[in-house]
């Protein structure tokens, strides 16, 4: 089945494992990705009432099908109908929680190139209406992951324009941002930085 981008560009899934040589490397053991453990963690705070948070799903627009059979349809091609906002929303203590989750094997800084403008313009309309809302960084290859509000976000990438670095530092990230401990249950805490952030 062929998924395409609203330009018709071809959506390539991330591959789960690559080779090298005459080698098959499996990277099943080097844990869970960020949208597997924010989901898990989502699925955590639904279960035990703190918050109701879902990843948004993207709408597809299916243009082509293959019936081998009465009983089995086979999706052959379909485009992604809309542009994506941000990846998570939902309400936690009556405050609407609005964010985007992304991850980089940089070491030394996040490329912005990860965002696009109409997330950031959605994540700055969510403000203006007084949500909560903010973006959760994993640096993959240290497993760091942090929690920086939008605000803290929209002036690299306003400066990017003007001649501006096209990364933040990670240096400012550490500085600007909130560090989230990966643990067992749940795997990515990020509430217990928001209730920090606007609920002392």
């Amino acid at each position: 089945m062929t998924i395409r981008y609203p330009n018709g560009r071809a959506f390539i899934p991330k591959a789960t494992n690559q080779k090298r040589g005459n080698k098959q490397l499996s990277y099943s053991n080097r844990g869970m990705t960020l949208e597997e453990d924010i989901n898990e963690t989502n699925e955590y705070y639904l279960i035990h009432g703190k918050a109701v948070i879902h990843k948004k799903p993207t709408p597809v627009q299916i243009v082509n099908v293959d019936y081998p059979k009465r009983s089995a349809a086979v999706i052959k091609e379909a485009y992604f109908k809309l542009q994506s906002t941000t990846d998570y929303n939902g309400v936690y203590k009556g405050r609407y929680i609005d964010f985007e989750a992304k991850e980089t094997r940089n070491k030394t800084s996040f490329p912005l190139q990860n965002f696009h403008e109409h997330q950031i313009n959605h994540m700055r309309a969510v403000l203006i209406q007084n949500g909560i809302c903010f973006v959760i960084l994993r640096f993959s290859l240290t497993d760091e992951v942090y929690l920086l509000q939008a605000d803290q976000l929209f002036p690299y990438w306003d400066e990017q324009d003007k001649g501006g670095r096209k990364s933040i530092p990670k240096t400012a990230i550490e500085q600007l941002g909130h560090s989230i401990p990966i643990n067992l249950h749940p795997r990515i805490d990020y509430l217990q930085i928001i209730d920090k952030i606007y609920f002392n």
